[in-house]
């Protein structure tokens, strides 16, 4: 995998649900911990952020977006999944790119895989105990499955 595109991943930037209301904002370009205990409870379980959007990177436009979003959402419903709106955006403030997610709990990490191969996408996010990882989920792009592994770096 390019490593800009790599770092660019990295450093997206989540707004995931908080616990009071407010999101939370964290990245994957952190710095090595051993005690995890730190992080907020969300950060701590098993979840997999996926997003339909934009296919192998291929802008499609807003409606036929909406509509793989909303499909993903019922497939993770009717799967018995819990789900909830997340975001992904570019971590540089004039930055304009912005993606729709959904933030799956208790997913198994071969079938998240199997859901990035499904939307074509890129890569996925998938973190179980603290630990957040990159998987690549499109052959094109790099072996499928190949992982690489960051740290939550929360942001204000």
């Amino acid at each position: 995998m390019d490593q800009a595109l790599l770092r660019s991943y990295l450093a997206t930037i989540y707004e995931f649900p908080g616990p009071h209301g407010a999101p939370l904002r964290a990245s994957l370009d952190g710095e090595i911990v051993q005690d995890h205990s730190a992080l907020p409870e969300l950060l701590n379980r098993r979840f997999a952020v996926l997003t339909a959007y934009n296919p192998r990177s291929m802008l499609l436009p807003r409606k036929v977006n909406e509509q793989r979003h909303h499909v993903l959402r019922d497939l993770l419903i009717l799967g018995c999944y819990r789900v909830e709106p997340c975001v992904g955006s570019e971590a540089e403030p004039e930055g304009v790119w912005r993606e729709p997610a959904w933030l799956v709990y208790g997913m198994e990490r071969d079938e998240a895989i199997a859901f990035g191969r499904v939307y074509r996408q890129n890569t996925i996010v998938y973190a179980e105990n603290g630990r957040p990882e990159i998987i690549v989920t499109d052959p094109t792009a790099d072996d499928v499955g190949r992982t690489f592994h960051g740290n939550w770096r929360i942001r204000s």
